[in-house]
């Protein structure tokens, strides 16, 4: 149960995050008129620290935080795979995000879906990139809520029946208020707190670890004596599932709206590779949560049978002196709320121009896409309440699981298609419906698990890759088919070039894409 210094301490950190929103106008002000880049990419104007601050903060969700520790709580290796996966990222982001971002400035993009329509000139693939990703992003955002109320449960901070209820509602009514006016400004500024507030917090939770447990060689002594010394080393048979899912989601990370709204909010490509060479900060943090896992295992916490993420929380409750733990689960729920607003302006800046001015009403102003998109993102987190409320917390994770294994399959148009034009919009479309329905196959017949086993041996690996494999079998061979036949495709306007080229430097000679 909660103690008064406890919750004083969490309601201060609460009450910090709403008065930074409230202050959100102020960072880089602007009187342009009123637009959709302003609202939901904040002018393209944020700095290396402030985009840090904001692409860290997104990636690395509340959820994430629950439900790594939460895994290696209960399942011991096979959670790290969380680590190689987001340093994986940081390659692919310093890569991709910078391109990304120098042909949507040039054109005025602010989805992936519309860089997909000036590449390939095709709507209907434009379309089904952008509904996959509100698709995919929804579940994600339910999660948020899911992880605000794991954690505080397990605090002691959450109330029983309606009571907790009204006070998620009021936590995301503030949320949903600064977002409507200020757009990624807002979460923007909260991702402040949320770094300052986790780093601060994770550091004392660890090092009271140290000095109760007696170092890191007796926390996994003691683990392993709990859960059995084979379950923290990988066994032969895990390592493919291991790798797979660790790729694969990478992959997938950078195809979600929310990461790349972050992005575009940059106010450089120089920017985004600065903050990708500086993102493992975040990825170390996460190990730290992972390593919390096992500490909960080691000190003899029993989490709950079904609610493995309610471990590390509990740990804290133990270990923590009030105002720490108020301290620890206020930089939780503050990390919800980040992803959470950036996840519903992504979601309402997708449906707006590549939905509504695309098929609805092409002749719409900026100041009434500003304010469609408002409506939308408004109408997407009551959605993402209501989903909490009205239905059981394992839908809402077998959604995302699936999630994940659908915003893989718009790689092949987006991050390909960077590189390379040659693959034919057709192609691609019929690519990512069979990448869809064998993904979703796979995934629904093994029980909702997103590691598959592919029919011949023992070998498992992660359903969505393997979806990803057919669905570039099928675009390659697709793409060859159609341009025998002569089938015509969309004009490219975004000056890329349609093949991969290596070019030299002359002052240099190294080879440079």
């Amino acid at each position: 149960m909660a103690d008064g210094a406890m919750t004083a301490t969490f309601l201060a950190v609460i009450g910090g995050a709403s008065l930074l929103a409230v202050t959100a106008r102020r960072l880089h002000p602007s009187d342009r008129l009123p637009s959709l880049e302003g609202w939901a990419l904040a002018d393209r104007s944020l700095g290396p620290v402030w985009t840090w601050l904001l692409l860290g903060g997104t990636i690395f969700t509340a959820y994430t935080f629950a439900a790594v520790p939460g895994l290696a709580y209960g399942n011991g290796a096979p959670a790290f795979f969380a680590v190689p996966y987001t340093v994986i990222v940081c390659p692919l982001a310093f890569v991709l995000l910078s391109r990304l971002w120098s042909v949507a400035h040039r054109h005025g993009y602010v989805t992936a879906a519309d860089f997909v329509r000036g590449r390939y000139g095709s709507p209907p693939l434009a379309l089904v990139v952008a509904l996959t990703g509100i698709l995919a992003t929804m579940p994600y955002l339910a999660l948020q809520l899911l992880g605000i109320r794991a954690v505080l449960t397990a605090g002691g901070v959450y109330p029983r029946g309606a009571a907790g209820d009204l006070v998620m509602v009021a936590l995301f009514a503030g949320l949903a208020v600064a977002t409507y006016r200020h757009g990624l400004r807002a979460p923007t500024v909260i991702s402040a707190l949320k770094a300052v507030a986790v780093f601060v917090s994770l550091t004392a939770v660890t090092w009271l670890v140290f000095e109760r447990l007696g170092g890191p060689g007796k926390v996994f002594d003691g683990a392993a004596h709990r859960l059995g010394s084979p379950a923290l080393v990988l066994t032969p048979e895990q390592q493919p599932a291991y790798a797979t899912l660790a790729l694969g989601s990478a992959l997938a990370l950078l195809m979600y709206p929310h990461v790349l709204t972050a992005s575009f909010a940059a106010d450089g490509p120089r920017t985004l590779r600065k903050v990708a060479v500086a993102l493992p900060a975040w990825t170390g943090l996460l190990a730290l949560f992972g390593f919390l896992g096992i500490a909960a295992l080691a000190a003899g916490v029993r989490a709950p049978e079904g609610g493995a993420e309610s471990a590390v929380p509990m740990l804290v409750d133990r270990l923590m002196p009030g105002p720490l733990a108020g301290l620890v689960f206020g930089a939780i729920t503050v990390g919800a709320l980040v992803p959470a607003a950036v996840m519903s302006i992504a979601a309402a800046t997708s449906f707006v121009r590549n939905v509504y001015v695309e098929y609805v009403h092409p002749t719409a102003t900026p100041k009434r896409q500003v304010r469609i998109a408002k409506a939308v993102s408004l109408t997407a987190k009551v959605g993402a309440a209501g989903f909490v409320f009205g239905l059981r917390d394992q839908d809402a994770i077998n959604l995302q699981l699936l999630g994940g294994v659908w915003i893989l399959q718009i790689f092949p148009a987006v991050a390909i298609g960077l590189f390379t034009g040659r693959l034919h919009p057709r192609a691609l479309f019929a690519g990512w419906a069979v990448g869809m329905a064998a993904g979703t196959v796979m995934v629904v017949r093994e029980g909702f698990s997103s590691i598959v086993t592919l029919g011949f041996g023992p070998l498992e690996i992660y359903a969505g890759l393997a979806a990803l494999l057919l669905n570039l079998t099928v675009a390659v061979a697709g793409t060859a088919a159609l341009e025998r036949l002569g089938v015509p495709r969309g004009a490219d306007v975004t000056d890329l070039p349609s093949r991969l080229t290596v070019r030299r430097r002359p002052e240099t000679g190294a080879n440079h894409p």
